[in-house]
């Protein structure tokens, strides 16, 4: 049974990517990933480049001693094993599972560089337990294909060399080369799903159907093809109505395709957002009121962190728990960066025309939100414009001007947000002038 497991199964996984030039073991101390990390270990060519990694989530009282059982181990194979620690606390509307999960791969994603390679230890099981989890919750083509056996992470690729490997074969091989592993008391708990499948349930599906795991797994990669197929017919229909500029949708022309066409339209678009999918409530929510709306009403329908509405021709994805105003601030003087407290950020950058960089450093500098009537003029244009005829003509939706900062050079309104500089203060002067940014508070 142990046959399976060698160093050509390494040499397979690796075989599917470019050279790498780090290798990174998630390594949690358990089983399933020490026998990874030994048939790793035991490879020559690749041993050099490999580090292990464990995640202190900092949820169990022995997550300590795990980290120190993991680097003792790791440095009896010669490999060195960097720890990570997380937050790993869920978030609204983030399951305990979910929040783990989420916290452990963005500290993986955190070490990866180009050309860099993660492997982790899923096996067959764990896909069987993703696919009826998946099924259980009603979950689409793209759910039911579970996990990949090569997928990209961040800047690398993620490979789960062991994916067709049965966990029997697993637990074979490391009691043969006399392995010893941490177990998690969790792992025992059934208030987790997951658990509950592997430890109540699965046992008793493969008393009648032995074969499950592999036979779920085969199910998972026709779900997977077919899911190919479909993100290959989305691409192309998304195109045809998505507007690259403002990230939006053009509305008359998603209202022409079928409803089960603007379905999947609406869900590419949540995939190119990097937002999480919605259900298939949410989509027929906006379909039924938002599409279906009159072109002047204003139409929300709302999620936990965003909400999909419109405006004229577009369908717009807006974070739901922006705050419209944010309390006016002095730019302190030599100062690149002032994060604002709607979790955006405003920045100025050198340029050669804009706004003259010695006037700027002279000057009291007051960002504000916007309070009504404010009145601009701008270069190439005479007289002097209100802001909202401005936002009218730029087609800037009415939710988006509340939180766009306004710029006051010693009390004269001198530009707007990192769309207009005021003609009372533009000047062109190569390596003296700056320019406005916009940016998420999160990249300061």
């Amino acid at each position: 049974m142990t046959g399976l497991l060698s160093s050509q199964l390494i040499d397979s996984a690796l075989s599917h990517c470019k050279p790498p030039k780090h290798i990174y073991i998630g390594y949690s101390g358990g089983v399933d990933s020490h026998v990874l990390l030994h048939l790793c270990a035991a490879h020559p060519k690749f041993k050099p480049l490999i580090t292990a990694v464990y995640v202190h989530h900092g949820l169990q009282v022995a997550a300590d001693a795990w980290a120190q059982h993991c680097q003792k181990t790791a440095s009896l194979l010669g490999i060195p094993c960097q720890v990570l620690r997380v937050d790993a606390k869920p978030r609204l509307g983030e399951s305990p599972e979910e929040a783990a999960r989420n916290a452990r791969y963005s500290a993986f994603n955190s070490l990866m560089t180009s050309d860099d390679v993660l492997l982790v230890a899923q096996h067959r099981d764990d896909q069987l337990e993703t696919v009826l989890l998946q099924l259980l919750r009603g979950g689409g083509l793209r759910g039911l294909s579970a996990m990949p056996e090569n997928t990209a992470l961040g800047l690398g690729r993620l490979l789960r060399p062991l994916l067709n490997i049965a966990k029997p074969a697993i637990d074979a091989y490391a009691q043969t080369h006399g392995l010893s592993w941490v177990e998690d008391p969790s792992n025992q708990s059934h208030d987790y799903d997951r658990n509950y499948l592997r430890n109540a349930i699965l046992p008793l599906l493969k008393q009648r159907w032995p074969a499950c795991d592999k036979t779920v797994a085969r199910s998972a990669r026709h779900c997977a093809d077919a899911q190919v197929l479909i993100s290959a017919v989305s691409e192309q229909l998304f195109l045809q109505v998505f507007n690259n500029d403002d990230q939006t949708l053009a509305i008359s022309q998603l209202a022409v395709y079928p409803v089960h066409e603007q379905a999947l339209i609406i869900r590419h678009w949540f995939q190119h957002l990097k937002l999480k999918m919605p259900s298939q409530a949410f989509v027929a929510r906006v379909q039924s009121e938002i599409l279906s709306a009159r072109p002047d009403s204003d139409p929300i329908v709302s999620r936990q962190h965003y909400a999909v509405r419109r405006y004229r021709d577009k369908l717009y994805c807006w974070p739901s728990l922006v705050a419209a105003q944010f309390e006016a601030q002095i730019w302190p003087a030599g100062q690149l960066l002032l994060t604002l407290s709607n979790q955006k950020a405003l920045a100025w950058v050198p340029s050669s025309t804009g706004i003259n960089r010695s006037l700027w450093q002279e000057s009291t500098i007051t960002v504000c939100a916007r309070q009504g009537g404010e009145k601009i003029r701008l270069l190439g244009r005479r007289g002097r414009h209100t802001l909202k005829k401005l936002f009218q003509e730029a087609d800037i939706p009415t939710w988006e001007r509340e939180t766009l900062p306004l710029i006051y050079i010693d009390g004269q309104l001198a530009a707007v947000a990192d769309l207009w500089i005021s003609a009372d203060f533009y000047s062109e002067e190569v390596d003296n002038c700056l320019t406005l940014r916009i940016q998420s508070s999160l990249q300061s």
